[in-house]
């Protein structure tokens, strides 16, 4: 999908300001299934950026990332598999915390997620799918020197990688048709550390609703929301312009109505 976004303002009483917008999301599926296995993989695409006429920097990112996601499973009765999963994520640009562009706080692989997990799957229906795994590896790559120097995304100070063992569960929900011309998906992502504050879960929930106008035009909703224990933010400044940092619940929301392709479904 490709959404645009335009406001323009010509001596305009109210106030206003003139505004560009971009948005594009890649959402690919390839699924196979035959006698007793069944691998399903995924890869989401998304990156935005809006233009002020007025305004520093002239173009901000609204959008940005890479997920990628594998699972394979080998049929153990009418509803279980045993599995194995892959997941990939990270980001394709610099990011920052606007207005300040001299201070990047993130870029590609800094943060890279890469876990790896064995387990069960749980296909009650072509809908829905629940995968538990009990032997879970996450790790966090921080390819960025002065990201790494500052210890974020949880690595060590100076350190550019992080593993954790803990327990994993994905759970998936997709349907073509929820109502009419209306698709429906959403997958949430738990994770606790066996080894470190194992209570504190870290939560990855997306969203994603697509209403169809026609062959070529939708509007889309996607939602995104991430709690990770080891993340921190900055919520305020010291005395002396120092920043605060601290554990918030990350939360982000797009929409837009735009050009559309859905391609073909084969069988």
């Amino acid at each position: 999908s490709l959404n645009l976004g335009q406001s323009s303002f010509t001596n305009w009483a109210a106030g206003g300001q003139n505004a560009y917008s971009l948005n594009g999301l890649i959402n690919l599926t390839a699924n196979y299934k035959k006698d007793k296995s069944a691998w399903d993989n995924s890869l989401i695409l998304g990156y935005g950026m809006m233009r002020l006429k007025e305004g520093t920097p002239e173009w901000t990112k609204t959008d940005d990332r890479i997920d990628l996601q594998s699972k394979y499973g080998r049929k153990a009765s009418e509803k279980w598999y045993y599995s194995a999963l892959m997941s990939f994520k990270t980001q394709m640009s610099d990011g920052y915390n606007y207005p300040d562009t001299e201070n990047k706080i993130s870029d590609l692989l800094a943060p890279g997620y890469l876990l790896f997990a064995l387990g069960m799957d749980y296909k009650p229906i072509p809908e829905f799918s629940a995968f538990l795994s009990p032997l879970t590896s996450k790790n966090t790559i921080v390819n960025d020197q002065v990201l790494s120097d500052a210890g974020a995304f949880g690595v060590d100070p100076g350190k550019k990688f992080r593993s954790e063992i803990g327990a994993y569960a994905n759970l998936v929900y997709k349907k073509d048709e929820i109502f009419k011309n209306t698709s429906f998906a959403t997958r949430l992502d738990l994770f606790s550390n066996y080894l470190h504050n194992p209570q504190n879960i870290d939560v990855n929930w997306e969203t994603m609703l697509i209403l169809k106008v026609n062959e070529f035009l939708s509007a889309t909703v996607n939602t995104l929301l991430i709690y990770d224990d080891d993340i921190l933010i900055k919520v305020d400044e010291g005395s002396e312009g120092e920043a605060i940092m601290g554990k918030r619940t990350q939360f982000k929301e797009v929409i837009g109505v735009g050009l559309t392709y859905k391609f073909i479904k084969f069988k």
